[in-house]
């Protein structure tokens, strides 16, 4: 409904309810129409009829019946008619469009993905790159870049690098991860991780241990696994060492005779 813009419907159409329900009535059965919940003012000269409606499967909605008057006329004109959800009534989720509902891993082999033009994840890469260049320097490759066609179209938004970080720092490559919690050290000091270049750098690296959960995935410096790469037990842990062969020598071996 639009807002409010006097307290009170006018009383010329607050006493239209059996006009309201006449109305209601040419649409729907008498037994989906329910008993008079109240009148509305909607502005100035209009007002709205509520009816529960009763009808299977809408507890909680109510049919709402619009109705307005000029200056100076005392009669009511039908505006609308319309089935609204109440403050009980069971209605269908928000809609999100698809590319906010996928997730890692939705995607099949051949599908494909577009990225909207104005996605604000991304960037003309000569307006923000992610190299270690200097201002002027960036400026001069940028520059030269566009006018040769080369290097890639976009790339990542100051926006983009923070969805990102936030998204792999309270991932299972983060430091609130279980695996983490219970590690012996975090990755920055472990040597099978591999630095990444640009904005996360200091933040973000890669997992090379094949034996690792994480093993070619991003991590951040201070997430941890119990296979870093310094890691050494306890003597309690150790493994029993395996005592040596014991050689009978007092015991003559027979053989069968060839």
């Amino acid at each position: 409904m639009i807002a409010l813009a006097e307290t009170s419907p006018d009383a010329t159409l607050a006493a239209a309810a059996d006009l309201a329900r006449a109305i209601v009535l040419e649409l729907a059965d008498a037994t989906d129409v329910g008993k008079h919940l109240g009148c509305e003012a909607e502005g100035e000269r209009i007002a709205s009829h509520l009816f529960a409606c009763t009808s299977p499967g809408y507890a909680g909605w109510r049919w709402s019946v619009t109705l307005t008057r000029s200056a100076d006329s005392t009669d009511a004109t039908v505006n609308e008619v319309v089935l609204i959800p109440g403050t009980e009534a069971i209605v269908a989720p928000p809609w999100v469009p698809y590319t906010e509902r996928l997730q890692p891993g939705d995607l099949s082999p051949g599908d494909l993905l577009p990225v909207a033009d104005e996605d604000p994840r991304l960037v003309p890469t000569y307006s923000f790159g992610d190299d270690p260049l200097d201002a002027d320097a960036k400026a001069q490759v940028r520059q030269v870049a566009q006018d040769l066609g080369l290097g890639r179209v976009r790339t990542l938004s100051p926006e983009g690098l923070d969805m990102a970080a936030e998204r792999w720092y309270s991932g299972d490559g983060g430091p609130e991860s279980p695996l983490a919690k219970s590690a012996p050290d975090s990755c920055w000091s472990c040597g099978f991780l591999v630095r990444v270049a640009g904005h996360l750098s200091g933040t973000f690296g890669v997992c090379a241990n094949g034996n690792a959960n994480d093993d070619g995935r991003i991590v951040s410096l201070d997430h941890g696994c119990g296979a870093h790469s310094e890691v050494k037990l306890a003597r309690k842990q150790q493994p029993i060492p395996v005592p040596d062969h014991v050689f009978d020598t007092l015991t003559d071996d027979e053989f069968d005779s060839l």
